[in-house]
């Protein structure tokens, strides 16, 4: 196993070989989630603009509250979206969640704590002054900085942008990424399957895992297993995309014709990893642009995408952070047997008697695609280590990555 390369080493290699996009373009924020900005983002109002109140109830100006019981008579009715007057000293204004403090009130009374009758009110409990107000600025402050540069767009900042009145971004432009399928037996959704065929799945896999970063992406269909059609395939691609994914066909078959024609075609830098799954990946460029040759089993095409290809996409799209965070988790399984190659077992993080640990899926088999399904992370077990429960293992919670 002397010949396979660790993942850090090859991990460190794409992200040296990665070289950033420099194209940038503005887009509505409608079609901003998964992009990469291209500047900070400052605020240019306050959040909210003015006080409000945080509750439904009555401001007062608590001066006026001499002690639980006070009545006061109400002089106003405020709705959110409508301002009132200022409120007169001794009154009560009945308020509405949202609605503008008036000048001259320091607090608002929730309903809860009135008694109100014609016109009065009761205040059952003193308030403080500031009580269930939301002052000018308590969410984002005019002129602080929002949002990085280099931050991938979620749809928790959507509104936060939208608050501001940002309606387009700067950001990268995105990628075209082309996928390829190889393999005689695989054949397209809709087609009644024949005596040793099966379903394209990882086109889908990777076309999902791809627009989560915002991508585009073209799909080359299904390359039939010869050298002729896999030059054609690949040609193609570097025609039409930025990067190149193909899965299957790059092992050592006699039907793997992937990497022949990738050498023919350009170069292969990278070629077998000591990881399970994934150990046939390989990296090099097709005429210039970027080829990633993923395993063909599925399990190993979702592991070494989200370990392997995603930071080197994040990377040319100029994206922080890079790798995907992770916790330390008790492992609520044994491994017996030490491995060659470091793995990723398909792991889901339960809670075992107010503790929490990960527990294994009972299959991890590189063609087991419910493993994924129904796991929540993975869980790193480095080359040469058993594991025995209780023992801290290295998590990737799938929410950290997708």
């Amino acid at each position: 196993m002397s010949d396979l390369i660790s993942l850090e080493k090859a991990l460190a290699f794409l992200l040296q070989d990665a070289e950033e996009n420099a194209s940038t373009v503005n887009v509505e924020l409608r079609d901003a989630v998964g992009c990469m900005l291209t500047e900070e983002k400052h605020a240019l109002i306050n959040v909210p603009e003015f006080d409000n109140s945080a509750m439904d109830g009555y401001a007062v100006n608590s001066a006026d509250i001499s002690a639980a019981g006070c009545t006061l008579s109400v002089s106003q009715t405020i709705a959110a979206g409508h301002p009132g007057t200022p409120l007169e000293r001794g009154t009560a204004a009945k308020i509405f969640t949202g609605a503008a403090i008036p000048n001259g009130a320091d607090a608002v009374v929730i309903k809860e704590n009135t008694r109100a009758e014609n016109d009065e009110v009761e205040i059952m409990q003193m308030p403080a002054a500031g009580e269930n107000i939301r002052v000018t600025g308590c969410d984002v402050q005019k002129g602080s900085v929002v949002l990085s540069k280099g931050r991938r767009i979620g749809p928790q900042d959507l509104g936060l942008l939208a608050s501001l009145g940002i309606s387009e971004l700067s950001v990268k432009k995105p990628l075209t990424v082309a996928i390829l399928n190889t393999g005689d037996e695989v054949i397209a959704l809709g087609t009644p399957l024949k005596p040793g065929q099966i379903y394209d799945s990882n086109s889908y896999t990777l076309e999902a895992l791809l627009k989560t970063l915002g991508m585009n992406v073209i799909k080359m269909g299904i390359v039939q297993d010869t050298l002729e059609q896999t030059e054609q395939a690949l040609q193609q691609a570097a025609e039409q995309a930025d990067c190149i994914i193909s899965t299957g066909g790059v092992s050592v078959g006699d039907e793997d014709h992937v990497r022949a024609a990738v050498e023919k075609l350009g170069q292969l830098a990278l070629w077998k990893l000591a990881i399970k799954p994934g150990k046939p990946f390989s990296y090099g460029r097709v005429n210039a642009k970027p080829f990633f040759g993923l395993p063909g089993n599925p399990v190993a095409v979702f592991v070494t995408f989200l370990l392997l290809v995603r930071p080197y996409l994040l990377k040319v799209q100029g994206a922080e952070p890079l790798e995907p965070a992770t916790l330390q988790v008790p492992s609520g399984f044994d491994i017996s047997k030490a491995g060659t190659r470091q793995e990723y077992i398909r792991v889901r993080l339960v809670n075992n008697h107010g503790a929490q640990e990960l527990q294994a899926f009972n299959n991890q088999g590189s063609s087991i695609m419910t493993s994924i399904s129904w796991a929540d992370g993975l869980a790193e077990i480095p080359i040469g280590k058993t594991v025995s429960k209780g023992q801290l293992l290295k998590y990737f919670p799938f929410r950290s990555i997708l």
